[in-house]
């Protein structure tokens, strides 16, 4: 909230130093209704986000949560943490950091902590979640308050707002299954090996998600990038292999097809 506001007072002061942006009496004026205004959406949100979270907390479903949440999935990881996220996100709606991670560290960490996964590791990935939830429909507080200033759809902004962050989901299960990367018991070394494998990963699940690389992907280069992102979760050399060598092989293939529309260009021309 101090934040906010310092970060207001600075934008109305940078405002005066050019004849073009400076506000005037009534400039101001207008700003202050223009906030009340759009501030109502995202108070509604945090109000309907409370009711979830009183719920959990008041009536004691949060303490069954790590073991429901293990017997959902039978105990296997993958399904484990996915549960773990998608109940990460819902408690993590409306909620403000300190409290978010108060809520997903005591609720949802504990059911990864019970597959092995370290403590700093299993509650990174439950917290990462639920601040994730600022941009995750139907609540996603942040992208209501995008919207309310942009004057664009909540809803469809929410979706564009999950696709190019998509791969940034990514990361939690890298934590949970690579806990090098939050640098516990780690050489440098495996540091450095598993931020290249990272990056590519997300580079390979962003690209498929927006069907853009160098160029348009198609349907089987977005199914192909898809599969070497996910694949980079898993630390493993022969995974890591497989999933950089999807990815390698569809950027190659880009290159090739670049190569060639330009050369049709000039011939054209």
């Amino acid at each position: 909230m101090r934040a906010a506001l310092y970060g207001i007072l600075f934008s109305i002061i940078a405002s005066m130093l050019k004849n073009s942006t400076r506000m005037s009496f009534r400039d101001f004026m207008d700003a202050l209704e223009m906030g009340a205004r759009n501030i109502i959406g995202v108070a509604i949100a945090c109000a309907a986000a409370g009711i979830i979270i009183g719920v959990v907390t008041l009536t004691g479903l949060g303490l069954k949560m790590a073991s429901g949440l293990l017997g959902l999935s039978g105990s296997i990881k993958i399904l484990t943490l996915f549960f773990t996220m998608v109940a990460s996100l819902v408690l993590g709606m409306g909620a403000p950091t300190t409290a978010n991670y108060i809520i997903t560290s005591t609720i949802t960490a504990p059911a990864v902590m019970q597959l092995g996964v370290p403590a700093l590791a299993a509650h990174m990935f439950a917290f990462y979640f639920g601040i994730a939830a600022d941009i995750t429909p139907p609540v996603a507080l942040a992208v209501y308050a995008g919207s309310a200033i942009a004057k664009s759809d909540p809803l469809k902004t929410g979706i564009q707002a999950t696709k190019l962050a998509i791969a940034a989901f990514l990361i939690p299960y890298i934590f949970a299954y690579n806990p090098a990367l939050l640098l516990i018991n780690t050489t440098p070394l495996q540091v450095v090996q598993i931020v290249i494998t990272s990056l590519i990963g997300m580079v390979g699940i962003g690209a498929a998600m927006e069907g853009y690389l160098l160029t348009h992907t198609g349907k089987i280069e977005r199914v192909i990038l898809l599969v070497g992102g996910l694949l980079l979760i898993d630390p493993g050399l022969i995974t890591d292999i497989a999933g950089i060598g999807s990815i390698v092989a569809v950027f190659l293939y880009q290159m090739k097809k670049v190569r060639s529309s330009r050369q049709m260009t000039v011939i054209s021309e």
